[in-house]
């Protein structure tokens, strides 16, 4: 998680870079002449950190520590009135995401993943799995722009569509780690809705995948029918 934090901090500068662009266009007199463009549209890039959440999940599985997420990408506006204040946007982006866990993944000898819950009687350093996935947003937005202004209300609804092109699964304990990198039981491709509210920079979004993580996976002859929750803030950067 340490590098993620360190990557979003860098990620982060072009905002304060545009927020700083912005005060300073608000400062321009107003016998300057300005190009108002009616046809415009909100392509923005975007960048979100998220808390992670697993739901769904049995009842001897619990999180622990901090489990988090960072998601960064470019989405094309595609304007439905003449206002230009409903649209649909479709885009591209990336993520990655860590959860900490006592959900046990590892191998048998003949190959066969294991699944089993870390009870209070193993001793454990840490256990956890990290994902990276390429993602494509789709959105229905409603705003309160116009062709003045970039300091809006927003509220933005839809799917993401995603597919996990790495997964690593980290077990230690003194004097043994365990890493697993190919689960059959992983399912790769991801189907989330999304929701999206705030002003100007600054977004409250929420995340819920639709499809579980391990369809097939058992624990204790229990589905382990996991499902993801995101919460967190997304930066729009016009």
């Amino acid at each position: 998680m340490k590098k993620i934090f360190i990557l979003f901090y860098f990620l982060l500068l072009p905002i304060t870079e545009v927020m700083a662009q912005e005060e300073r266009l608000q400062s321009i007199p107003d016998t300057v002449p300005r190009i108002i463009d009616s046809l415009y549209r909100e392509d923005q890039f975007y960048l979100g950190l998220s808390f992670n959440l697993i739901t769904n999940k049995p009842k001897e599985i619990s999180q622990s520590g901090f489990s988090g997420g960072l998601q960064a990408g470019f989405v094309r506006d595609i304007p439905l009135n003449k206002r230009r204040n409903i649209s649909i946007a479709a885009g591209l982006g990336w993520a990655i995401n860590s959860y900490s866990h006592n959900l046990f993944i590892g191998e048998d000898s003949n190959g066969e993943s294991i699944f089993r819950d870390l009870n209070d009687d193993i001793e454990y350093d840490y256990n956890r799995f990290s994902t990276q996935l390429i993602e494509a947003p789709i959105e229905f937005r409603w705003r309160t722009s116009t062709a003045e202004t970039y300091k809006f209300w927003r509220i933005y609804t839809g799917l993401r569509l995603g597919y996990i092109y790495y997964f690593k699964s980290s077990f230690s304990q003194p004097g043994n780690q365990v890493t697993q990198t190919d689960v059959p039981e992983l399912d790769r491709f991801r189907l989330g809705a999304t929701f999206t509210f705030g002003y100007n920079t600054f977004n409250f979004h929420v995340y819920y995948s639709l499809n579980s993580l391990f369809p097939d996976a058992r624990l204790n002859g229990e589905a382990v029918d996991v499902s993801m929750l995101r919460l967190g803030l997304m930066f729009y950067i016009l």
